[in-house]
């Protein structure tokens, strides 16, 4: 887990493994940029790649703005990437 944004993480990685059928295929690694901003590169499984970007990006969206908004409760801005 992210020592840096604890809630942050502990939202994504619900969030993700709560809407995708294969729940122990979903990596989360974390990295620093910058100060005070921590970047989150989501890995799921092939078939799950549709249920987290979702129509026109909006289940993404949603997942991005609920970690952003965790992540300013732990001071930092989130960033999170969706990676094939």
């Amino acid at each position: 887990m992210s020592e840096l944004a604890p809630r942050a993480h502990a939202a994504l990685t619900h969030l993700c493994t709560s809407i995708v059928d294969y729940p122990d295929e979903v990596s989360i690694e974390t990295s620093v940029e910058g100060d005070h901003a921590v970047r989150f590169d989501v890995t799921v499984n092939d078939e799950d790649m549709g249920r987290v970007i979702g129509r026109r990006g909006r289940v993404a969206s949603a997942i991005r703005t609920i970690v952003n908004a965790a992540g300013s409760i732990d001071g930092v801005t989130c960033k999170v990437e969706f990676v094939d």
